[in-house]
């Protein structure tokens, strides 16, 4: 267990020292992330969910989660209207920021180093761009007046990448479909240089930042990393094992997956409309550190 976690801060580490070389240039975090998401993420999920196990898919493991969401978003919003009376859009993003798991940067490697699969996170990925990213989005775009219309943000997840090849190897998965060697094999190549790849922009992303300065939001900043590193994981914990009746590797899985750091696209998000940016840029930074204690913990009580 512990060698997984350390591949996985390892590589991330590299990417640091890259970024603060700059031996790859000013912009390469960023290219690589495009690939990474554009092209080797689409073709390993493709073929780790056209071997999934459909009942993981589709099953109580997804409705925990959502479970552990709702408790999350829930909490920050009266914390919000208690003590930090923010608008609406910065009230949402908040939420977003305790709730919306890094299933893509981090949570595919410790799904496939830690869990063994990435077919528990990948459920938690089409959730995410599926649901709770568009309806984000959508309460942003009404409360700022953006430039995004309502049917850009509802057809938004037809034409991500991640969506397409996940439905595709959902459907290969639960029609039984096989497909040729000499398709397959070479997305599996290419997917697998998608964790390596994801790391390193990651690991090259974190130079430079300098989070919690003083007047930046950082009671907004606590709220979320808490709720999204300790309060989630426990909710998770309760409900799969009392309400849902989840237990062993689905009852560990979950867990895992719910204590998970808050996605990098809460930033994106923030910056797309202009609302709350250094709180969701120093969520995202302080949820990534405090998440891998938080993970080991998990993993030595429920592995």
């Amino acid at each position: 267990m512990l060698i997984g976690f350390a591949i996985i801060g390892f590589v991330i580490l590299v990417g640091y020292v890259v970024g603060r070389t700059g031996i790859a240039g000013d912009h390469a975090g960023h290219a690589l992330n495009r690939v990474a998401f554009f092209v080797a993420t689409p073709a390993l999920l493709f073929t780790v969910l056209s071997h999934a196990d459909v009942r993981v898919l589709f099953s109580s493991f997804l409705l925990t989660v959502l479970c552990s969401v709702a408790v999350g978003a829930a909490l920050f919003g009266v914390l919000s209207r208690i003590f930090f009376r923010r608008p609406l859009g910065e009230t949402v993003l908040g939420q977003a920021g305790a709730t919306y798991v890094n299933a893509n940067n981090i949570g595919l490697p410790v799904a496939m180093y830690v869990l063994g699969s990435a077919q528990y996170v990948a459920p938690v990925l089409l959730l995410q761009l599926l649901v709770l990213a568009p309806l984000t989005l959508g309460i942003l775009d009404m409360t700022s007046g953006g430039r995004v219309s309502l049917g850009s943000i509802l057809t938004g997840p037809l034409r991500n990448p991640m969506i397409i090849a996940s439905v595709l190897g959902v459907v290969v998965a639960v029609f039984g479909i096989t497909v040729p060697e000499p398709i397959m094999a070479p997305l599996e190549l290419i997917g697998g240089a998608a964790i390596p790849m994801v790391l390193l922009a990651f690991g090259m992303s974190l130079h430079g930042q300098r989070p919690l300065q003083k007047g930046s939001g950082r009671k907004q900043v606590a709220a979320a990393s808490v709720i999204k590193v300790a309060v989630m994981p426990v909710v998770a914990w309760l409900f799969g094992r009392f309400v849902f009746g989840l237990a062993g590797s689905d009852l560990f899985a979950v867990v895992m997956v719910s204590a998970l750091p808050t996605a990098q696209n809460i930033y994106n998000f923030a910056t797309r409309y202009n609302r709350g940016v250094v709180v969701a840029r120093d969520t995202v930074l302080v949820t990534t550190v405090a998440s891998i204690p938080a993970l080991l913990v998990i993993a030595s009580l429920l592995a």
